[in-house]
């Protein structure tokens, strides 16, 4: 009898509206809480590190960054007057993101990255409404180019952080030989356990990383300040505005071209979430929802410090391979994350993870995003057509990125945007899909 209970309570987490007991939920939810931990934080303690953020700010957005993954989640499981798609996901802030973010950053200060964030984010509510009519203009092609673009542009970032990031510079220490061995054990332990590891060690490669590389960090010793944890309350709340909002026109192009590159990704990621944990399509009604939860969701972010958001990729790929689609197991999700979102205390904790063993977690990470640029491209044949689409778009992108002088007599709203690898491949590759004729013929 006994038996019989725990099949149909198992069975209860493989419906959507399925009613598992908390003992079966919550250690299907905390494996997504630990696929998603480090991706959702990092992005802004780099983006901190980047407009030079005190530690109380850098903990402040952080906490931000675990409330508005938390939320969006959420309302991506129950939709409210179609804002959000009504199907399992866990949200959080987007690699993809980054290269426009540091771009804003270094411009204009973080007040300018919420700011055209805002704008932004209200203009992807739109693209959901019209998405079934847009979508044909963006095939992998397209998006892969971008993605591929993105996925390149980060290895700096990541790189940098491997020698020890601006503060190292600054010291004149950037380089030295404890970060390299940081960045390195960090990396090797990250990649062993997702290559090698089972189950949770599988799934938590980039946790498990970052703590190894954390306890190695504490043995060499001096690379740690605890004094922000000590100072930081136990409960708070992200206050609204803090940063500021500043609206500057380069940067809200920036931000509104990179929220269209995003939906296209949120396509794929709810198309995959669906077939893979229901059998069928995405429909219209679901992709346009889950757009426009982004947006509403990527305004209120921009109120409160949370950064941009989409379905963490690693997430879809555990319902995928789990089948558990139960909307309890995700609101177990959404809730741990709002509530280590209001522990000031742990942010800064997290806050203090050297910056060569966040370097070596996260290159996995930027690795990963231009594989998938790769894979979304390879969807279509490798034709003539498709080869040069791909080749030009990236040739200017990154070659117009890397000799930046090359704008110097175009007005500064041209090269703040165009200076952009990711900007002038997306806009290279739309134009040209859109002009050359289509190409049928083989690879």
């Amino acid at each position: 009898m006994t038996e019989q209970v725990s099949t149909e309570e198992k069975g209860e987490l493989f419906k959507l509206d399925g009613k598992p007991s908390f003992g079966e939920a919550f250690p299907q939810a905390m494996q997504h809480v630990l696929a998603m931990l480090v991706g959702n934080i990092t992005p802004p303690m780099l983006i901190a590190g980047t407009c030079g953020l005190s530690a109380a700010d850098q903990t402040m957005l952080m906490q931000s960054a675990m409330i508005i993954g938390g939320l969006t989640t959420l309302v991506q499981l129950f939709p409210v007057l179609g804002f959000g798609m009504g199907l399992p996901s866990v949200m959080g802030v987007a690699f993809a993101y980054m290269p426009i973010l540091t771009t804003i950053g270094m411009q204009y200060g973080i007040a300018a990255i919420f700011g055209a964030q805002l704008v932004a984010a209200f203009v992807s509510i739109f693209i959901g409404m019209f998405i079934g009519k847009i979508r044909k203009f963006f095939p992998p092609i397209v998006c892969g180019t971008v993605v591929l673009a993105i996925g390149l542009s980060l290895y700096a970032t990541a790189i940098n952080y491997f020698g020890g990031g601006a503060g190292a510079k600054a010291a004149g220490t950037f380089g030295s030989p404890e970060f390299w061995i940081l960045a390195a054990v960090t990396l090797g332990v990250t990649l062993a356990c997702s290559l090698f590891g089972k189950g949770y060690i599988k799934i938590s490669g980039m946790v498990i990383g970052v703590g190894v590389g954390y306890v190695v960090a504490l043995i060499m010793g001096g690379l740690i300040d605890f004094t922000p944890v000590a100072e930081s309350a136990i409960i708070s709340a992200p206050i609204p505005l803090h940063f500021g909002l500043e609206f500057h026109p380069d940067a809200i192009i920036m931000m509104i071209l990179m929220h269209i590159v995003q939906a296209v990704q949120t396509i794929g990621d709810v198309s995959s979430t669906t077939m893979g944990g229901f059998g069928r399509d995405a429909k219209d009604t679901e992709l346009g929802g889950a757009i426009k939860g982004q947006g509403i969701c990527g305004m209120i972010g921009a109120l409160i410090g949370g950064l941009p958001t989409d379905p963490f990729s690693q997430n879809v790929g555990l319902i995928c391979t789990t089948k558990v689609v139960a909307k309890r197991v995700f609101a177990i999700v959404s809730g741990i994350m709002l509530v280590a979102g209001f522990c000031p205390k742990l942010m800064s904790l997290i806050a203090t993870v050297p910056q060569p063993v966040l370097g070596g977690a996260t290159i996995t990470v930027f690795a990963a995003i231009t594989l998938s640029g790769i894979q979304l491209i390879s969807e279509q044949p490798l034709n003539y057509r498709n080869r040069m689409i791909v080749g030009i778009s990236l040739a200017l992108g990154v070659g117009i990125a890397s000799v930046p002088e090359i704008l110097q007599f175009a007005p500064q709203l041209v090269q703040n945007v165009f200076g952009s690898s990711l900007v002038v491949a997306f806009i290279v590759a739309f134009v040209l899909n859109m002009i050359v004729p289509e190409d049928d013929s083989e690879e």
